[in-house]
């Protein structure tokens, strides 16, 4: 079923969920659930705050010299693979 063979079914939801959400009370019905649903996902999967190795990804601390190696190492990997393929080529 291509691209053509969907349009029906994506029409016919969004005329369901128009049919749906008309009613003021049902709008806020679905609000209502959908901020339940992201206040539990929230709490399953953490809070919004950035993790410490989120904030310090891509700029090691110069002081911290196993990640500035590790950073190191991945840099050169991907210039060792460029000049191989150049080499080949």
């Amino acid at each position: 079923m291509g691209k053509a063979g969907k349009m029906p079914y994506v029409l016919l939801g969004f005329g369901v969920a128009g049919a749906l959400l008309s009613s003021k009370e049902n709008r806020e019905k679905v609000l209502g659930l959908v901020g339940k649903v992201k206040k539990k996902a929230m709490d399953l999967w953490g809070s919004q705050e950035e993790s410490e190795w989120l904030k310090k990804a891509g700029r090691p601390d110069p002081y911290d010299f196993e990640d500035a190696k590790m950073v190191e190492e991945g840099a050169q990997y991907s210039i060792n693979y460029y000049n191989k393929k150049v080499q080949q080529s």
